[in-house]
């Protein structure tokens, strides 16, 4: 039986939860740790293994290096410095941060002889995402992030509770950047296959400001980081279940960063879209029927993506 093996570039908040939900949810067989702070990486491996002592299923986890990652089926990515965030609110605030780290050692990856699927969680995430989708020169889709992903449960979260109507039968998406101008398309939202602006009709829980809520959703994240400075628990569970979508080849619809080569009529960047995720990465992207409206709040995002990807010229 076919081993399935992940690795985990960055052991800080949101990598080593990332670690733990892997491995407690039995995802992965194997997970390999990289990590430049070797103390810490050493003491999550130690933490890992414990935790897994009592479980009904197996997991050997281990400190690695990149040129361990070449047989890992999944690479999460997870580098970056949350604390450059404190005070200003603004994700883009780890750029220089990460972007730098990033082309530190993406050709030490592609050297490793990885050609498995790589999610990406490091914020700026359409920015990072393609930086790494160009220093590893995959196929396309074998490369994406987590983007809006985690933006929609927070959306649908929401939904739920203003509505009563438990999550799993509610279809919605954030769209576009994964940042403040990110944004929900309401028209594509539905509960239990009939849409929301025809519940609305006739059911007083489906009559809420969506502009309010759309703020809520995006404002979710702050709200956890300005408490504890990171958010940990919802990003990684959002990067296992994708790690999990791929390893099962599930061909799941799910929001995530991807390339655009002409969909929703952009090109030449990653931005948050809906896509079938399946064994080989993000194979198609769904392209949802939006209004003339929501068609223009994603070119507005596509061209602030765009804005800051001229800041990679001024990184080394």
């Amino acid at each position: 039986m076919k081993q399935r093996k992940i690795g985990i570039i960055g052991l800080g908040h949101v990598g080593a939860h990332v670690a733990y939900s892997v491995a407690i949810q039995g995802i992965a067989d194997e997970i390999v740790l990289v990590d430049k702070n070797e103390k810490k990486v050493t003491s999550e491996c130690q933490d890992l293994m414990d935790s897994v002592a009592y479980l009904p299923h197996r997991v050997k986890t281990s400190v690695g290096s990149f040129s361990d990652l070449g047989d890992c089926d999944v690479v999460v990515n997870s580098t970056g410095s949350i604390g450059l965030l404190r005070g200003n609110n603004n994700r883009l605030a780890e750029m220089d941060f990460t972007i730098a780290a990033v082309n530190g050692y993406v050709d030490k990856i592609k050297a490793s002889g990885f050609h498995g699927v790589l999610i990406n969680i490091s914020n700026p995430c359409d920015i990072v995402t393609r930086q790494l989708a160009l220093g590893l020169g995959l196929p396309r889709g074998r490369v994406f992030g987590t983007g809006t992903g985690l933006d929609t449960a927070r959306l649908i979260s929401s939904l739920a509770q203003q509505t009563g109507i438990d999550h799993k039968s509610i279809a919605a998406y954030m769209l576009g950047e994964h940042g403040d101008e990110q944004f929900a398309a309401w028209s594509c939202v539905s509960f239990r296959g009939k849409s929301l602006d025809e519940w609305a009709k006739t059911d007083k829980r489906f009559q809420f400001d969506r502009d309010e809520m759309q703020k809520t959703a995006i404002a979710a994240g702050w709200r956890t980081f300005s408490g504890k400075f990171c958010t940990e628990y919802a990003i990684a569970s959002t990067a296992a279940r994708m790690v999990q979508i791929v390893l099962h080849d599930e061909k799941q619809i799910l929001p995530a960063s991807c390339e655009l080569c002409g969909e929703y009529g952009e090109s030449g960047l990653f931005a948050g879209v809906p896509a079938v995720i399946e064994a080989n990465g993000a194979e198609e992207i769904v392209e949802l029927p939006l209004t003339e409206e929501e068609k223009s709040k994603f070119h507005h995002c596509c061209t602030r993506i765009k804005a800051n990807m001229e800041h990679l010229k001024d990184i080394p």
